[in-house]
């Protein structure tokens, strides 16, 4: 697949999850869109990621989320590179 068709299906993906009116329709799209373990497994990687922008340990977000070292590795080191931690801020004071 061309990194423009890539680039185009994920613009079309941001859109979709921004046109979302409130938390029943947001369920409802990603129960369309992923199976239950893709669910769980984007759910702790959000986890992860909010704790990272935290500044906790691995040891702690081990133990808190299940998280394999592995993923927690690769999740700080994407963010180290490419996150916008403020999303976090934001969420937190909805």
């Amino acid at each position: 697949m061309k990194d423009s068709v890539k680039k185009e299906n994920a613009e079309m993906l941001y859109k979709a999850v921004l046109s979302l009116k409130d938390e029943e329709e947001c369920k409802a799209f990603f129960t369309d869109l992923c199976t239950e373990t893709e669910i769980s497994a984007m759910a702790q990687r959000f986890v992860v990621a909010k704790m990272v922008a935290e500044g906790k340990k691995y040891d702690e977000i081990e133990e808190q989320t299940g998280a394999s070292p592995a993923t927690i590795s690769r999740v700080k080191r994407y963010m180290a590179n490419y996150a916008h931690y403020g999303i976090f801020k934001r969420i937190d004071e909805t």
